[in-house]
């Protein structure tokens, strides 16, 4: 009796055992297929960018993302950086060392109207009551100091609290109002999560994972997203499916980051149609911000970048080439116009085009950094020149300027 027991036992694991190896292998062929069979669903769609995003041009009749550079010492800075309580380390490339300051003193300037000066106090009451979230990376940090800048003249002196190391939430009692800043580099849950601590080279992505992050979301009245950096990476990123650490977790190891963005933005894309209210919260994407670590697109050699540069690339009708990664942006752009069909607006602030023209606006070597320079630094700055983040007062206040006509009027 025992022996037959035992043997029904044993087929009955053994059988279990061979479905439950046909159901991961099911799995696994599904993925991969989801995978390799997705890649660019846009090269299937030939409609052209400006057909699948409109940018919003309605609510002015003007397009702002088109326009040049002018040069305005009477008008700007809108603030100055010493007077700014909020401004990092990082990003006061004049406290740092940076003698030539007229990076501060360009105005963009659209063809067909003018950008509406930023009044703060108006802003505040617009917002009175409110949460402002940007959701994103270094770049949307970069962008929330700028805002925090530009309205500290309407914020009173007993709000003004100086941003400690993970203090990322800046309260305006008076106005009942929140500011914030919430670190989600490639918007879906990874391994670089960590606000402070997250320099990291081998980057795992838990590509249908959002919850996690959106959680801090959810009762947001204005959320300003942004997302590329984080995947434009040299190295492999590898998806998982499953959670960090579980036995039965799915992981894949790609070489391509066009891909996974594109799933990435599925998944939040799925999330602001399922979670996002539609009568209460305003959402905006900003476009990618351009790098300037190869002077060859402005007529220099490729061993040269943003360094030592003093003047915006002068012609308005320049091809920028590298500077902007057009796929990326084509992704980001077709996942906004399928959430407008789908009844959800999510308003897209085209700021790459514009930026791409400032090669001088970026921190290069007058920035914070953990550890003094090294003689080999020292005799080769371009080597740590950072052509990525932008001085403050700068770039990023303008971005803020067409921000905040959007909410304005929107």
């Amino acid at each position: 009796m025992a022996s037959t027991f035992e043997s029904i036992v044993g087929k009955r694991n053994v059988g279990s055992s061979f479905r439950s190896l046909l159901c991961f292998l099911f799995v696994t062929i599904v993925i991969a297929s989801h995978f390799l069979t997705g890649n660019h669903r846009q090269n299937q769609n030939h409609t052209t960018r400006q057909q699948r995003v409109r940018n919003d041009q309605e609510h002015n009749k003007c397009n702002l993302f088109s326009g040049k550079w002018v040069y305005d010492n009477e008008s700007y800075p809108l603030y100055k950086e010493q007077q700014c309580s909020f401004m990092p380390g990082d990003l006061t490339c004049e406290q740092n060392g940076r003698k030539d300051l007229n990076y501060q003193f360009w105005r963009w300037q659209p063809h067909d109207c003018d950008l509406p000066r930023f009044n703060a106090t108006a802003f505040m009451e617009h917002i009175r009551r409110k949460r402002l979230v940007f959701v994103g990376d270094s770049l949307n940090r970069n962008q929330w100091m700028s805002m925090l800048c530009l309205l500290e003249s309407a914020i009173p002196p007993s709000s003004r609290l100086l941003i400690q190391q993970q203090q990322n939430i800046i309260p305006v009692p008076e106005y009942n109002a929140t500011i914030e800043f919430y670190w989600s580099p490639m918007l879906v849950e990874t391994n670089c999560d960590d606000p402070v601590h997250h320099n990291s080279q081998n980057r795992t992505v838990r590509i249908s994972a959002i919850e996690k992050h959106a959680m801090h979301w959810t009762s947001a009245d204005i959320l300003v997203f942004n997302s590329y950096a984080w995947w434009t990476v040299d190295k492999p990123i590898t998806l998982l499916w499953g959670s960090f650490g579980s036995l039965d977790a799915i992981y894949k190891n790609v070489t391509t980051w066009l891909r996974p963005f594109e799933m990435a933005m599925e998944t939040w894309s799925n999330w602001l149609e399922i979670n996002l209210n539609r009568d209460k919260t305003k959402s905006f994407f900003m476009s990618m911000s351009p790098l300037h670590y190869n002077a060859e697109e402005w007529g220099l050699g490729n061993w040269q970048n943003c360094y030592s540069e003093t003047e915006p690339i002068p012609k308005e009708e320049e091809d920028l080439g590298s500077l902007i990664n057009r796929e990326m942006m084509e992704i980001a752009e077709s996942a906004i116009y399928e959430l407008d069909k789908r009844g959800v607006k999510v308003h897209y602030i085209n700021i790459t085009h514009l930026s791409a023209y400032r090669k001088e606006a970026h921190p290069s070597i007058y920035k914070k950094l953990p550890v003094p320079p090294s003689k080999e630094q020292l005799a080769n700055p371009t080597s740590y020149s950072d052509c990525f983040h932008w001085c403050l007062p700068g770039v990023p206040d303008v971005w803020n300027q067409m921000l905040y006509d959007y909410i304005m009027n929107s």
